[in-house]
């Protein structure tokens, strides 16, 4: 038979450059190009500090992560955290409600035998409905069908 490999950490992040993944680099690429615009429009006491802003934004976005996530994954769990309502009340009033009628079960009598199957049949029967049918074996049909055994 033949053997294959397995791949093992699927969720770890190709490399690109260095330890930098393409997600981060990316993000530092956005956080340079703001650096750039407050460059050339800022004075110089403006560019610093808001240089400063900006890569401490990016970096925390690119490399911080919070339980061995990206960051950027907890903020978009943190917005929706607070977006959905913090009390759930049940209105039971707008739910569907049935009829009693409709959930009423009809029960039939059924007559069973005494009678016990043997181990050989019962091992036979338990492997077609283990393989749900997938599996006949020469006189699967037989036992199915012969309700004298039962």
């Amino acid at each position: 038979m033949q053997q294959f490999t397995v791949p093992q950490f699927i969720d770890v992040e190709p490399k690109i450059i260095g330890p930098i993944t393409a997600r981060q680099f990316i993000i530092l690429l956005i956080g340079a190009f703001f650096v750039f615009i407050a460059y050339k429009t800022l004075d110089f006491m403006g560019f610093v500090i808001s240089s400063v802003l900006i890569f401490g934004i990016f970096g925390t976005v690119a490399f911080l992560k919070v339980n061995g996530r990206p960051f950027h994954y907890f903020v978009l769990n943190f917005i929706q955290t607070v977006k959905k309502p913090n009390l759930r009340v049940w209105n039971h009033k707008t739910s569907t409600v049935e009829k009693k009628e409709e959930k009423e079960f009809k029960y039939e009598n059924v007559v069973t035998q005494e009678k016990y199957l043997s181990k050989a049949k019962l091992a036979k029967i338990s492997l077609v409905v283990d393989t749900k049918g997938k599996y006949r074996g020469e006189d699967s049909e037989k036992i199915l069908s012969d309700e004298s055994d039962f």
